[in-house]
């Protein structure tokens, strides 16, 4: 892959998980691969189910209240339409939660967007752009690497590599004989 989203080290199945990932549909299964390819690069455990806020809130409630006792550090919430998940994932725990709009409906996630950015005071929730999978699992790489040194320094080299795909593009128009701007000049 180009976007530097390889695997850096295999993903341990038998590790507690320290993501938890809750799905309001399974629909919503394949918008959310950039979001895994960013787990298993920084090799973060994870689980994932789908529980309905809607349909199964006794489900949702147990899972949020035995997330800690299972390692789990923070939860993203996927969902589309009124998108009402992540807001009552973090309204049930008091880790933190990321809520990841995913387009579907007539709006194409603008009320998923909406609706988990407008969250009450009191009951907090990180947003990412609809569909911004990656930047969920970017964000809450961000998060646990507030207490876990090792995190922060694949991070770190993350963005390193960033920057270098970065001036490997701009070096490439020069390189086609485009006139463009030399850094150093």
């Amino acid at each position: 892959m180009t976007d530097g989203m390889e695997l850096e080290a295999p993903l341990k199945k038998d590790s507690s998980p320290r993501i938890g990932v809750v799905l309001g549909s399974l629909s919503d299964l394949d918008k959310v691969k950039g979001l895994w390819q960013v787990l298993e690069r920084f090799a973060v455990p994870y689980e994932v189910t789908v529980i309905s806020a809607h349909r199964t809130p006794d489900i949702l409630r147990e899972y949020c209240e035995s997330a800690p006792s299972r390692g789990v550090q923070l939860i993203v919430g996927c969902a589309g339409l009124s998108a009402a998940l992540p807001g009552v994932i973090a309204s049930l725990t008091d880790i933190p939660v990321i809520g990841l709009p995913v387009a579907s409906g007539p709006l194409n996630g603008i009320d998923a967007l909406l609706s988990i950015a407008q969250m009450p005071p009191g009951v907090p929730v990180a947003t990412t752009g609809i569909n911004g999978a990656a930047n969920a699992g970017l964000l809450a790489m961000r998060i646990l690497a507030v207490s876990d040194p090792d995190l922060r320094r694949q991070l770190a080299s993350y963005r390193e590599h960033m920057a270098g795909e970065t001036v490997k593009q701009a070096d490439s128009l020069l390189e086609r004989g485009l006139p463009g701007w030399e850094r150093g000049r």
